[in-house]
């Protein structure tokens, strides 16, 4: 005779039965995947639909951005865009005006994921550049000013770094306090007077050409590819985007969060150091005001590009496209002639929308393709 099957009371709940049934291997191995090619394409788009195709959906938004701002250049200015060879010089023109607050903007991107910020990158520029530019630096010859350049950079990242890091400081504070007194540093340094470089290496960086294509344009380049492979290939980028999204879960996974956040400020001081050498060669001098509101600029570029403010996602491709966009912008309303003023609030006017869309466009994206999926 066997036992009655157990019924539930409330001093006993019901017992689950000993054995559950057979699950099939391949049926597991399927959770948590895409279903692959099928009646709905899932796998065919899944560079798209899922959160791992926000990245690529942002940045042909921000393409399809710069597709309009060229059919309006050409509906404003078809005299000038009717000249291929004044389009191919606009296009260098543009690129090297992005280029100095593009490697600036690298830097500032990788500070922004990892849940910081850094309103000091225009000081340090502005330090490195005429720390590098006085005589006594001058006389070892263009090695001798670029090293102080980097050197000079590096340091004052550091101590960003330091400061909010060991220092227990808000980032929006310390690199305030470091953007006042690097700029103070600066004009104690050059006597509130402008240092101009004679070294013909240095200025001869913003006036070479390989190839037909601006030296300017070779270091952006060569600077947004070793932050992608940082970011995107390297150990130091994974942990920058765990450190972003939850300081506390990354510690708890055995990063070191504190020298981690140093060293992100310090590679930010490192990419102001380069851009000062850049700087300094398009204008053969420099001073304690240059660079001059490339601290915003910059963060409204890594914004536009996709950098969460509050940390853990971010892209150099995005970054470097916001930045172009922005150039381009100014170059537009060059040719049209029109105010810096109005200028100035179509930017405010980007950044704004560009903050919205964060916060709405992607995320309901992301849950309209997962009901798709989820009913298909």
């Amino acid at each position: 005779m066997t036992d009655p099957a157990p019924t539930a009371t409330p001093d006993r709940p019901a017992q689950l039965p000993a054995q559950s049934p057979p699950v099939r291997p391949a049926a597991t191995a399927a959770v948590g995947k895409d279903p692959g090619p099928g009646p709905a394409g899932a796998g065919r788009f899944s560079w798209w639909r899922g959160d791992g195709g926000e990245g690529t959906r942002r940045n042909l938004g921000l393409i399809g951005v710069l597709v309009v701002l060229v059919v309006i250049g050409v509906a404003t200015r078809p005299d000038l865009y009717g000249d291929s060879n004044w389009v191919w010089d606009n296009i260098l023109t543009i690129l090297k005006l992005a280029s100095v607050v593009g490697v600036v903007t690298v830097g500032m991107t990788f500070v922004i994921i990892g849940g910081g910020i850094d309103l000091s990158v225009g000081a340090i520029v502005a330090l490195a550049g005429v720390w590098s530019t006085t005589l006594a630096t001058q006389s070892y010859g263009a090695g001798g000013m670029i090293f102080t350049a980097l050197v000079v950079g590096l340091c004052v990242g550091l101590v960003n770094g330091l400061l909010v890091s060991y220092g227990k400081l808000v980032p929006f504070i310390a690199t305030l306090a470091m953007m006042v007194a690097a700029r103070g540093l600066a004009a104690q340094i050059s006597g509130k007077q402008t240092q101009m470089s004679a070294n013909a290496a240095i200025n001869g960086i913003a006036s070479t050409n390989l190839f037909g294509i601006p030296l300017l344009v070779y270091i952006l380049a060569a600077v947004v590819i070793a932050g992608w492979v940082l970011l995107n290939r390297m150990t130091f980028g994974r942990r920058t985007v765990a450190v972003g999204g939850n300081p506390e879960a990354a510690r708890l996974a055995g990063i070191n969060v504190r020298r981690h956040t140093v060293g992100l400020y310090a590679l930010s001081g490192l990419c102001c150091g380069i851009a000062a050498v850049m700087l300094t060669a398009q204008a053969t001098s420099a001073q304690a005001a240059m660079a001059n509101l490339y601290e915003l600029d910059a963060i409204a570029a890594a914004i536009i590009g996709g950098t969460l403010l509050s940390g853990g996602r971010g892209t150099i491709v995005g970054s470097l496209l916001g930045v172009v966009i922005f150039s381009t912008i100014t170059n537009l309303f060059a040719i049209n002639g029109l105010s810096t003023e109005a200028q100035n609030m179509v930017k405010g006017g980007i950044i704004v929308a560009a903050v919205l869309v964060q916060q709405f466009q992607f995320r309901s994206l992301t849950q309209f393709f997962g009901r798709n999926r989820l009913t298909t």
